[in-house]
């Protein structure tokens, strides 16, 4: 299990409620994590995962989702890449759901099409509490540089466990595995921007339930 500390300091602009960040803390016998959100930043990232690719994608996901998040990663990465990435992953979902709270007020859905050179990324959110993932990427190859595209669903698999949501991402078609899988991260920082931003008019929970 991962020790989590969560902080709420000042005003998020325009939203009236204490700030949504979190800080959480992972240390296994295959890793060490440290990771904090802002989801009312300004696409400020500071990562070192020891993964040159890894660290691009996540940065992709703070600047275009307009979270301000830092991660510091220590893993086994002479087995390989899995075990780091795959809990990065846990972090940033039980990060997500911290930052988030109650979820009052939120949107809660996001969606995004994102075009990539010759690659188009389609990713759709649900904060909805329950945990649903299709991921429908066909690379050609199975590596990135030195990065295996496997991890890639893991990694978002292990997001939407932890942050208990629905992710649907989809390439439709695409040749290049590096397009691809940027589509997908900057795809992904869009639509979970949009699901977590404050709705004016949402002045609840949004959900016919009462509770997500």
């Amino acid at each position: 299990m991962s020790k989590r500390t969560t902080v709420k300091v000042g005003k998020a602009a325009g939203i009236g409620v204490g700030r949504r960040t979190a800080t959480v803390r992972r240390s296994t016998k295959e890793t060490r994590i440290e990771l904090t959100i802002d989801l009312d930043g300004s696409g400020q990232a500071t990562i070192d995962t020891g993964i040159g690719f890894f660290d691009h994608m996540l940065h992709h996901v703070a600047r275009h989702g307009l979270f301000d998040l830092t991660v510091k990663a220590e893993g086994d990465l002479h087995v390989d890449d899995h075990h780091t990435v795959e809990d990065v992953g846990i972090c940033l979902g039980e990060a997500l759901n911290e930052a988030l709270g109650g979820k009052r007020g939120i949107r809660r859905y996001g969606f995004f099409i994102l075009p990539m050179e010759e690659s188009l990324a389609r990713v759709a959110v649900d904060l909805s509490g329950r945990v649903a993932v299709a991921h429908r990427v066909k690379y050609r190859g199975s590596k990135i540089g030195t990065f295996d595209v496997q991890l890639v669903e893991e990694f978002f698999v292990a997001v939407a466990r932890s942050a208990k949501m629905n992710l649907h991402v989809e390439v439709p078609y695409g040749t290049n595995n590096h397009h691809m899988a940027e589509a997908v991260f900057k795809a992904f920082g869009k639509a979970l921007r949009q699901a977590c931003e404050v709705d004016p008019r949402e002045t609840a929970v949004p959900s016919t339930k009462g509770i997500l």
